[in-house]
């Protein structure tokens, strides 16, 4: 099932309701800034619930710095800038 546009399965637990899902995943957004995944919800035993979750790979924004400037991506640069971006030399990371 899906609530709040999270997927939620839930086993072993038949007596789980709706505003108890809404209860996890509220307490795990609390926690922090990401926004979950997906949630599973199952016995534990002795009354217990375990909850297992995975949360939303943040997204990654490339940030270039040219001629003192910082932009985002290269799709707004004219003719000249583009040729000067490609002309230069690109080092590695080793």
């Amino acid at each position: 099932m899906f609530v709040k546009g999270i997927e939620v399965s839930v086993n072993g637990l038949a007596d789980v309701s709706l505003d108890e899902v809404i209860n996890y995943i509220n307490l795990i957004e609390k926690r922090t800034t990401k926004r979950l995944q997906y949630l599973n919800l199952s016995d534990a035993g002795n009354g217990s619930v375990a909850i297992d979750y995975s949360l939303q790979p943040a997204s990654f924004e490339r940030i270039r710095r040219i001629t003192g400037y910082l932009v985002g991506t290269t799709d707004r640069f004219n003719n000249a800038k583009r040729a000067e971006e490609h002309d230069r030399v690109k080092h590695g990371l080793n």
